[in-house]
Protein backbone atom coordinates (compact mmCIF):
# COMPACT_ATOMS: atom_id res chain seq x y z
CA UNK A 1 0.00 0.00 0.00
CA UNK A 2 1.35 3.32 -0.70
CA UNK A 3 0.63 4.48 2.63
CA UNK A 4 3.35 1.84 3.93
CA UNK A 5 5.56 3.38 1.86
CA UNK A 6 5.29 6.26 2.83
CA UNK A 7 5.96 5.01 6.14
CA UNK A 8 9.25 3.81 5.30
CA UNK A 9 10.25 6.47 2.93
CA UNK A 10 9.82 9.18 6.61
CA UNK A 11 12.93 7.45 7.48
CA UNK A 12 14.92 8.67 4.31
CA UNK A 13 18.35 10.71 5.81
CA UNK A 14 17.84 14.78 5.15
CA UNK A 15 21.30 16.16 4.30
CA UNK A 16 22.35 19.78 4.33
CA UNK A 17 19.04 21.02 3.14
CA UNK A 18 17.66 20.20 6.74
CA UNK A 19 16.20 23.23 8.73
CA UNK A 20 16.14 23.95 12.17
CA UNK A 21 12.87 23.24 14.09
CA UNK A 22 10.88 26.60 16.22
CA UNK A 23 8.13 26.14 18.49
CA UNK A 24 6.37 28.33 15.73
CA UNK A 25 7.39 25.78 13.00
CA UNK A 26 5.65 22.84 14.90
CA UNK A 27 2.66 24.67 16.16
CA UNK A 28 2.12 25.18 12.53
CA UNK A 29 2.70 21.85 11.50
CA UNK A 30 0.00 20.93 14.22
CA UNK A 31 -2.18 23.19 12.81
CA UNK A 32 -1.86 21.77 9.22
CA UNK A 33 -2.31 18.69 10.65
CA UNK A 34 -6.15 19.60 12.40
CA UNK A 35 -7.21 21.35 8.97
CA UNK A 36 -6.20 18.30 6.95
CA UNK A 37 -8.41 15.87 9.43
CA UNK A 38 -11.15 18.65 9.23
CA UNK A 39 -11.24 18.65 5.49
CA UNK A 40 -10.69 14.67 4.96
CA UNK A 41 -13.61 14.18 7.38
CA UNK A 42 -15.52 16.77 5.38
CA UNK A 43 -15.26 16.06 2.20
CA UNK A 44 -13.92 12.72 1.13
CA UNK A 45 -16.13 10.82 -1.43
CA UNK A 46 -16.27 7.46 1.10
CA UNK A 47 -17.60 8.09 4.19
CA UNK A 48 -16.40 5.13 5.43
CA UNK A 49 -12.83 6.72 4.38
CA UNK A 50 -12.07 3.39 3.80
CA UNK A 51 -12.11 1.92 6.94
CA UNK A 52 -9.38 4.51 8.19
CA UNK A 53 -10.03 5.56 11.59
CA UNK A 54 -8.94 9.13 10.82
CA UNK A 55 -9.41 10.38 14.36
CA UNK A 56 -6.36 8.02 15.98
CA UNK A 57 -4.33 8.28 12.85
CA UNK A 58 -4.25 11.96 13.19
CA UNK A 59 -4.22 11.86 16.93
CA UNK A 60 -0.83 9.72 16.47
CA UNK A 61 0.85 11.85 14.15
CA UNK A 62 0.28 15.01 16.26
CA UNK A 63 1.84 13.49 18.87
CA UNK A 64 5.01 12.41 16.23
CA UNK A 65 5.01 16.40 15.58
CA UNK A 66 5.43 16.90 19.17
CA UNK A 67 9.24 15.16 18.96
CA UNK A 68 10.02 16.47 15.43
CA UNK A 69 13.45 17.88 15.34
CA UNK A 70 13.25 19.28 12.03
CA UNK A 71 10.84 21.19 9.97
CA UNK A 72 11.00 18.60 7.15
CA UNK A 73 10.08 15.54 9.69
CA UNK A 74 7.50 17.80 10.19
CA UNK A 75 6.04 18.11 7.03
CA UNK A 76 6.48 14.67 6.28
CA UNK A 77 4.66 13.77 9.03
CA UNK A 78 1.61 15.56 8.58
CA UNK A 79 1.70 14.28 4.63
CA UNK A 80 0.99 10.65 6.35
CA UNK A 81 -2.31 12.01 6.99
CA UNK A 82 -3.80 11.95 3.55
CA UNK A 83 -1.40 9.61 2.04
CA UNK A 84 -2.97 7.08 4.51
CA UNK A 85 -5.86 6.74 2.41
CA UNK A 86 -4.25 5.28 -0.57
CA UNK A 87 -5.45 7.76 -2.70
CA UNK A 88 -3.79 9.04 -6.58
CA UNK A 89 -6.09 12.70 -5.67
CA UNK A 90 -5.65 12.72 -1.87
CA UNK A 91 -2.09 14.52 -0.88
CA UNK A 92 -0.72 17.80 0.94
CA UNK A 93 1.01 20.35 -0.21
CA UNK A 94 3.45 21.64 1.92
CA UNK A 95 4.66 25.59 2.84
CA UNK A 96 7.48 26.51 -0.29
CA UNK A 97 10.48 25.89 1.79
CA UNK A 98 13.70 28.62 2.12
CA UNK A 99 15.82 25.44 0.14
CA UNK A 100 14.97 24.18 -2.53
CA UNK A 101 16.96 21.18 -4.30
CA UNK A 102 17.26 21.31 -8.25
CA UNK A 103 18.61 17.41 -9.34
CA UNK A 104 18.75 17.90 -12.86
CA UNK A 105 17.49 14.87 -14.14
CA UNK A 106 14.38 13.04 -14.17
CA UNK A 107 12.67 9.42 -14.04
CA UNK A 108 10.04 7.93 -15.24
CA UNK A 109 8.46 3.87 -15.77
CA UNK A 110 8.05 2.14 -19.02
CA UNK A 111 6.84 -1.09 -18.16
CA UNK A 112 8.00 -1.95 -14.71
CA UNK A 113 11.29 -0.41 -15.52
CA UNK A 114 12.65 2.63 -14.49
CA UNK A 115 14.87 4.69 -16.35
CA UNK A 116 16.43 8.10 -17.06
CA UNK A 117 14.09 10.30 -19.06
CA UNK A 118 16.16 13.68 -19.39
CA UNK A 119 19.67 14.60 -18.12
CA UNK A 120 20.01 18.79 -17.87
CA UNK A 121 22.89 20.14 -19.77
CA UNK A 122 26.02 21.21 -17.16
CA UNK A 123 24.39 19.50 -14.42
CA UNK A 124 25.73 17.56 -11.98
CA UNK A 125 24.57 14.35 -13.08
CA UNK A 126 25.58 15.23 -16.86
CA UNK A 127 28.73 16.11 -15.71
CA UNK A 128 28.92 12.60 -14.17
CA UNK A 129 28.14 10.69 -17.48
CA UNK A 130 24.40 10.02 -16.23
CA UNK A 131 22.15 9.82 -19.66
CA UNK A 132 18.59 9.63 -20.79
CA UNK A 133 17.72 5.53 -21.30
CA UNK A 134 20.75 4.12 -18.39
CA UNK A 135 17.99 1.54 -16.38
CA UNK A 136 17.81 3.27 -12.41
CA UNK A 137 18.07 0.33 -10.08
CA UNK A 138 17.87 2.40 -6.92
CA UNK A 139 17.74 5.90 -5.70
CA UNK A 140 18.46 6.61 -2.40
CA UNK A 141 18.57 2.50 -1.41
CA UNK A 142 15.23 2.52 -2.93
CA UNK A 143 13.89 0.59 -5.90
CA UNK A 144 11.68 2.27 -7.83
CA UNK A 145 8.65 0.69 -8.86
CA UNK A 146 5.19 1.40 -10.53
CA UNK A 147 3.34 1.58 -6.74
CA UNK A 148 6.46 3.74 -5.34
CA UNK A 149 7.98 5.74 -7.89
CA UNK A 150 5.39 9.30 -6.82
CA UNK A 151 6.01 8.89 -3.34
CA UNK A 152 9.74 8.55 -4.19
CA UNK A 153 9.55 11.30 -6.58
CA UNK A 154 7.23 13.28 -3.66
CA UNK A 155 9.58 13.07 -1.28
CA UNK A 156 12.54 13.83 -2.24
CA UNK A 157 11.30 16.97 -4.30
CA UNK A 158 8.29 18.21 -2.38
CA UNK A 159 8.65 16.96 1.16
CA UNK A 160 12.43 16.58 2.07
CA UNK A 161 14.45 17.79 -0.82
CA UNK A 162 17.98 15.97 -0.80
CA UNK A 163 21.51 17.76 -1.32
CA UNK A 164 22.50 14.75 -3.44
CA UNK A 165 21.17 11.17 -4.84
CA UNK A 166 22.88 8.20 -4.14
CA UNK A 167 21.91 6.03 -7.63
CA UNK A 168 22.63 2.22 -9.20
CA UNK A 169 22.20 2.83 -12.50
CA UNK A 170 23.21 0.18 -15.98
CA UNK A 171 23.75 1.73 -19.08
CA UNK A 172 21.77 0.53 -22.53
CA UNK A 173 24.72 -1.43 -22.90
CA UNK A 174 24.76 -3.25 -19.82
CA UNK A 175 27.37 -1.18 -17.56
CA UNK A 176 26.41 -0.60 -14.18
CA UNK A 177 27.80 2.40 -12.45
CA UNK A 178 27.09 3.67 -9.09
CA UNK A 179 26.83 7.62 -8.63
CA UNK A 180 26.01 10.16 -6.02
CA UNK A 181 24.74 12.96 -7.84
CA UNK A 182 24.49 16.56 -6.46
CA UNK A 183 21.93 18.95 -6.12
CA UNK A 184 21.85 22.56 -6.94
CA UNK A 185 20.40 24.47 -3.75
CA UNK A 186 18.32 27.26 -4.84
CA UNK A 187 17.90 29.71 -1.58
CA UNK A 188 14.00 31.25 -1.94
CA UNK A 189 11.81 32.69 0.37
CA UNK A 190 9.39 30.36 2.19
CA UNK A 191 7.17 33.02 3.29
CA UNK A 192 5.04 34.56 0.73
CA UNK A 193 2.86 37.73 0.68
CA UNK A 194 -0.84 36.87 -0.37
CA UNK A 195 -2.70 40.28 1.15
CA UNK A 196 -1.99 42.18 -1.93
CA UNK A 197 0.54 44.51 -0.23
CA UNK A 198 3.19 42.92 -2.04
CA UNK A 199 2.52 42.04 -6.15
CA UNK A 200 5.74 40.52 -6.55
CA UNK A 201 4.91 37.66 -4.54
CA UNK A 202 1.73 36.29 -6.86
CA UNK A 203 3.86 37.43 -9.67
CA UNK A 204 6.35 34.55 -8.96
CA UNK A 205 4.20 32.00 -8.14
CA UNK A 206 2.68 32.38 -11.63
CA UNK A 207 5.52 32.39 -13.08
CA UNK A 208 6.59 29.48 -11.63
CA UNK A 209 3.51 27.69 -13.06
CA UNK A 210 3.96 28.96 -16.56
CA UNK A 211 7.52 27.52 -16.98
CA UNK A 212 6.32 24.19 -16.10
CA UNK A 213 3.55 24.56 -18.48
CA UNK A 214 6.70 25.62 -21.29
CA UNK A 215 8.61 22.46 -20.48
CA UNK A 216 5.24 20.11 -22.15
CA UNK A 217 4.47 22.54 -25.25
CA UNK A 218 1.24 21.54 -27.16
CA UNK A 219 2.55 20.81 -30.38
CA UNK A 220 0.56 20.15 -33.31
CA UNK A 221 1.92 19.19 -37.15
CA UNK A 222 1.37 17.30 -40.00
CA UNK A 223 2.12 14.30 -41.52
CA UNK A 224 0.66 14.38 -44.82
CA UNK A 225 -3.21 14.58 -44.23
CA UNK A 226 -2.40 13.11 -40.76
CA UNK A 227 -2.31 15.53 -37.60
CA UNK A 228 -0.20 14.43 -35.10
CA UNK A 229 -1.24 16.51 -31.55
CA UNK A 230 0.94 16.62 -29.06
CA UNK A 231 -1.59 17.61 -26.11
CA UNK A 232 0.61 17.79 -22.69
CA UNK A 233 -2.19 18.79 -19.97
CA UNK A 234 -6.28 19.29 -19.61
CA UNK A 235 -5.70 22.38 -17.92
CA UNK A 236 -5.38 23.89 -21.87
CA UNK A 237 -7.82 26.83 -22.09
CA UNK A 238 -11.50 25.49 -23.73
CA UNK A 239 -10.94 28.23 -26.81
CA UNK A 240 -7.78 26.49 -27.60
CA UNK A 241 -9.14 22.83 -27.60
CA UNK A 242 -11.91 24.08 -30.19
CA UNK A 243 -9.12 26.27 -32.15
CA UNK A 244 -6.79 23.00 -32.14
CA UNK A 245 -9.32 21.00 -33.01
CA UNK A 246 -10.22 23.31 -36.50
CA UNK A 247 -7.08 22.67 -37.60
CA UNK A 248 -7.26 18.69 -37.00
CA UNK A 249 -10.86 18.76 -39.07
CA UNK A 250 -8.47 19.44 -42.48
CA UNK A 251 -6.77 16.09 -41.78
CA UNK A 252 -7.95 12.77 -42.63
CA UNK A 253 -6.36 10.71 -39.54
CA UNK A 254 -5.61 12.10 -36.12
CA UNK A 255 -2.59 10.91 -33.40
CA UNK A 256 -3.34 12.36 -30.28
CA UNK A 257 -0.42 11.86 -27.67
CA UNK A 258 -1.27 12.34 -24.39
CA UNK A 259 1.84 10.46 -23.43
CA UNK A 260 3.10 12.84 -20.10
CA UNK A 261 -0.44 14.32 -19.62
CA UNK A 262 -1.80 13.88 -15.97
CA UNK A 263 -4.74 15.05 -16.36
CA UNK A 264 -6.53 18.69 -15.72
CA UNK A 265 -9.79 20.55 -15.61
CA UNK A 266 -12.87 17.73 -16.13
CA UNK A 267 -14.36 20.46 -18.84
CA UNK A 268 -11.31 19.91 -20.96
CA UNK A 269 -11.77 16.27 -20.95
CA UNK A 270 -15.58 16.91 -22.05
CA UNK A 271 -14.63 19.27 -24.60
CA UNK A 272 -12.16 17.62 -26.30
CA UNK A 273 -14.40 14.09 -26.00
CA UNK A 274 -17.00 15.95 -27.73
CA UNK A 275 -14.74 17.24 -30.42
CA UNK A 276 -14.10 13.87 -31.44
CA UNK A 277 -17.68 12.67 -31.75
CA UNK A 278 -20.77 13.84 -33.22
CA UNK A 279 -22.96 12.47 -30.85
CA UNK A 280 -23.91 13.36 -27.19
CA UNK A 281 -22.39 10.50 -24.74
CA UNK A 282 -21.87 9.39 -21.36
CA UNK A 283 -18.45 8.33 -20.30
CA UNK A 284 -19.06 7.13 -17.55
CA UNK A 285 -20.27 8.45 -13.75
CA UNK A 286 -18.50 10.23 -10.75
CA UNK A 287 -19.63 8.36 -7.82
CA UNK A 288 -19.68 11.20 -4.70
CA UNK A 289 -20.47 10.69 -1.07
CA UNK A 290 -24.20 11.25 -1.58
CA UNK A 291 -24.87 11.24 -5.33
CA UNK A 292 -23.64 9.61 -8.66
CA UNK A 293 -23.23 12.43 -11.43
CA UNK A 294 -22.96 11.21 -15.58
CA UNK A 295 -19.91 12.76 -16.95
CA UNK A 296 -21.51 14.14 -20.46
CA UNK A 297 -20.19 15.23 -23.22
CA UNK A 298 -22.03 16.95 -26.28
CA UNK A 299 -21.17 15.99 -29.60
CA UNK A 300 -19.65 18.22 -32.21
CA UNK A 301 -22.34 16.98 -34.54
CA UNK A 302 -21.14 18.07 -38.66
CA UNK A 303 -18.59 20.01 -36.79
CA UNK A 304 -16.88 16.96 -35.22
CA UNK A 305 -13.30 15.12 -36.21
CA UNK A 306 -14.51 11.93 -37.55
CA UNK A 307 -11.71 10.22 -39.43
CA UNK A 308 -9.27 7.69 -38.00
CA UNK A 309 -7.83 8.06 -34.35
CA UNK A 310 -4.99 6.79 -32.66
CA UNK A 311 -4.57 7.37 -29.08
CA UNK A 312 -0.73 7.36 -27.52
CA UNK A 313 -0.34 6.75 -23.83
CA UNK A 314 2.11 6.06 -21.15
CA UNK A 315 3.27 5.03 -17.57
CA UNK A 316 2.71 8.77 -16.87
CA UNK A 317 -0.79 9.45 -18.49
CA UNK A 318 -3.52 10.20 -15.79
CA UNK A 319 -6.88 10.93 -14.65
CA UNK A 320 -8.31 12.31 -17.64
CA UNK A 321 -5.77 10.98 -20.53
CA UNK A 322 -6.49 7.45 -19.03
CA UNK A 323 -10.41 8.40 -19.10
CA UNK A 324 -10.34 9.26 -22.81
CA UNK A 325 -8.02 6.63 -23.86
CA UNK A 326 -10.60 4.32 -22.13
CA UNK A 327 -14.05 5.61 -23.48
CA UNK A 328 -11.93 5.12 -27.32
CA UNK A 329 -11.29 2.17 -26.23
CA UNK A 330 -15.52 0.86 -25.12
CA UNK A 331 -16.87 2.97 -28.20
CA UNK A 332 -14.10 1.65 -30.51
CA UNK A 333 -13.57 5.26 -31.76
CA UNK A 334 -10.17 4.47 -32.17
CA UNK A 335 -6.97 2.43 -31.06
CA UNK A 336 -4.80 3.48 -27.92
CA UNK A 337 -0.87 2.48 -28.21
CA UNK A 338 2.25 2.31 -25.86
CA UNK A 339 2.21 1.86 -22.16
CA UNK A 340 -0.19 0.54 -19.13
CA UNK A 341 -1.56 4.40 -17.75
CA UNK A 342 -0.85 5.56 -14.15
CA UNK A 343 -4.12 4.26 -12.68
CA UNK A 344 -4.63 7.58 -11.02
CA UNK A 345 -8.47 8.47 -11.72
CA UNK A 346 -10.42 10.07 -9.55
CA UNK A 347 -11.55 13.99 -9.33
CA UNK A 348 -10.46 16.28 -6.28
CA UNK A 349 -11.29 19.63 -5.31
CA UNK A 350 -8.24 21.54 -3.53
CA UNK A 351 -8.30 23.67 -1.11
CA UNK A 352 -5.83 26.12 0.40
CA UNK A 353 -4.79 27.83 3.64
CA UNK A 354 -3.14 30.30 5.17
CA UNK A 355 -1.08 30.83 8.52
CA UNK A 356 -0.36 34.42 9.50
CA UNK A 357 -1.15 37.81 9.55
CA UNK A 358 -0.02 40.12 7.29
CA UNK A 359 2.61 38.05 5.78
CA UNK A 360 1.05 34.03 5.20
CA UNK A 361 2.24 30.54 5.33
CA UNK A 362 0.15 28.94 2.80
CA UNK A 363 -0.30 25.30 1.96
CA UNK A 364 -2.75 23.21 0.68
CA UNK A 365 -4.70 19.74 0.59
CA UNK A 366 -6.12 17.84 -2.57
CA UNK A 367 -8.95 15.86 -1.24
CA UNK A 368 -10.89 12.80 -3.82
CA UNK A 369 -14.58 14.11 -3.68
CA UNK A 370 -15.05 11.60 -7.00
CA UNK A 371 -14.71 8.22 -8.22
CA UNK A 372 -14.99 7.95 -11.41
CA UNK A 373 -16.90 4.16 -12.68
CA UNK A 374 -16.55 4.00 -16.64
CA UNK A 375 -19.20 2.63 -19.33
CA UNK A 376 -18.90 -0.90 -18.86
CA UNK A 377 -18.85 -0.72 -14.98
CA UNK A 378 -14.75 -0.61 -14.83
CA UNK A 379 -12.86 1.39 -12.78
CA UNK A 380 -9.89 2.63 -13.25
CA UNK A 381 -8.16 4.06 -10.28
CA UNK A 382 -4.91 1.42 -9.48
CA UNK A 383 -5.42 -0.49 -12.62
CA UNK A 384 -5.04 1.99 -15.29
CA UNK A 385 -5.77 1.47 -18.99
CA UNK A 386 -3.80 -1.75 -21.09
CA UNK A 387 -3.23 -0.59 -24.51
CA UNK A 388 -4.62 -2.23 -27.53
CA UNK A 389 -1.08 -3.26 -28.59
CA UNK A 390 1.73 -2.54 -25.88
CA UNK A 391 4.73 -0.97 -27.14
CA UNK A 392 7.57 -0.01 -24.64
CA UNK A 393 10.81 1.67 -26.06
CA UNK A 394 13.99 0.34 -24.60
CA UNK A 395 16.93 2.00 -23.05
CA UNK A 396 18.37 1.66 -26.15
CA UNK A 397 15.81 3.62 -28.08
CA UNK A 398 15.73 6.40 -25.01
CA UNK A 399 19.06 7.40 -25.80
CA UNK A 400 19.06 7.68 -29.23
CA UNK A 401 16.04 9.58 -29.19
CA UNK A 402 13.68 7.17 -30.99
CA UNK A 403 9.80 7.00 -30.94
CA UNK A 404 8.80 3.59 -31.81
CA UNK A 405 5.08 4.29 -30.63
CA UNK A 406 4.72 7.33 -32.67
CA UNK A 407 6.32 5.31 -35.67
CA UNK A 408 3.42 2.41 -34.99
CA UNK A 409 0.88 4.99 -34.87
CA UNK A 410 1.87 6.60 -38.48
CA UNK A 411 2.31 3.33 -40.01
CA UNK A 412 -1.18 2.45 -38.89
CA UNK A 413 -2.53 5.59 -40.72
CA UNK A 414 -0.53 4.69 -43.76
CA UNK A 415 2.56 6.85 -43.12
CA UNK A 416 4.98 4.39 -42.37
CA UNK A 417 7.94 5.98 -40.68
CA UNK A 418 10.73 4.68 -39.01
CA UNK A 419 11.41 5.10 -34.90
CA UNK A 420 14.39 7.68 -35.68
CA UNK A 421 12.66 10.21 -37.60
CA UNK A 422 8.95 9.65 -35.44
CA UNK A 423 11.37 10.65 -32.71
CA UNK A 424 13.17 13.69 -34.04
CA UNK A 425 9.16 14.61 -35.25
CA UNK A 426 8.40 16.40 -32.43
CA UNK A 427 11.25 18.70 -31.58
CA UNK A 428 10.42 20.17 -35.28
CA UNK A 429 8.91 23.36 -34.73
CA UNK A 430 5.54 23.90 -35.30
Amino acid sequence: MRALVALSLAGLPVEALAQGLTRSDRERGRTMLRQIEHEIEKSYYDSTLKGLHLADTAAALDTLIQHATTLAEVLTIVARLPLALNDSHTFFLPPSQRLKAVYGWEMFMVGDSCYVERVKPNSDADRQGLRPGDLLLSVSGYAPTRQNLWLLSYLLRVLRPQTSLRVLVQSPAGARRELNLGATVVESKNIYDLTGLNGEDVAHLIRQEENADRERPDVLLEVGDVAVWRFPTFSTPLPEIRNRMKVVRSHRALVLDLRGNQGGLESALLTLMGQLSTEDDTLGVDQERRRRTPLVTKGARDNAFAGPLVVLVDSRSASASEILARVVQLTRRGVVLGDRTAGAVMRSEWHSYGIGAETMVFYGVAVTTADVVMGDGGRLEGVGVQPDTLILPTGADLAARRDPVLARALAILGKPMDPASAGSLMSRPE
